[in-house]
C-alpha cells in the first residue's frame, strides 16, 4: 500500500500517532531516569528525538488527507456522514501539540539529569 493510501484511510493519524508516542516518551522518561543518573549518557533526549519522528509521521499522514480534494459525496452514500477532512484537520494539530510536548520533555532531559 503506498504513503498515500495509508494517508486517505487514516486522517486522524496525527492524533493517534502522536497520542501513543507522547504515552511512551511520559512512562520511558521515568523509567530511563536513574539509568540516565547512572550512565551519565543522555537517554531522554534520544528517546524524544526518536519518538519525535513518530509524531512527525502522524503529523505527514493527517496532512496529506487533509490537502486531499474529495468531491462531496451524494446524501445517499456510505461516505456521506464521514468528516474525513475535520479528522484530518484535528490529527494534523493534536499531533502538532504532541510532538512539541516530546520535544520539550526531550529539551528538560539535557538540563536534568536523572539525579535530583
Amino acid at each position: 500500500m503506498r504513503f498515500k493510501q495509508l494517508a486517505e484511510k487514516l486522517p486522524a493519524a496525527g492524533f493517534g500517532l502522536g497520542s501513543l508516542a507522547w504515552l511512551a516518551s511520559t512512562e520511558f522518561n521515568y523509567a530511563l531516569a536513574p539509568k540516565q543518573c547512572v550512565m551519565h549518557w543522555p537517554l531522554v533526549p534520544l528517546l524524544a528525538l526518536l519518538l519525535a519522528l513518530v509524531g512527525a509521521v502522524g503529523i505527514w499522514l493527517s496532512a496529506i488527507a487533509w490537502r486531499k480534494d474529495r468531491p462531496l459525496p451524494s446524501p445517499d452514500r456510505p461516505a456521506a456522514g464521514v468528516p474525513t477532512k475535520l479528522l484530518a484537520g484535528i490529527g494534523v494539530l493534536a499531533g502538532a501539540l504532541f510532538t512539541a510536548i516530546i520535544v520539550m520533555q526531550g529539551i528538560a532531559g539535557f538540563f536534568l539529569s536523572g539525579c535530583e
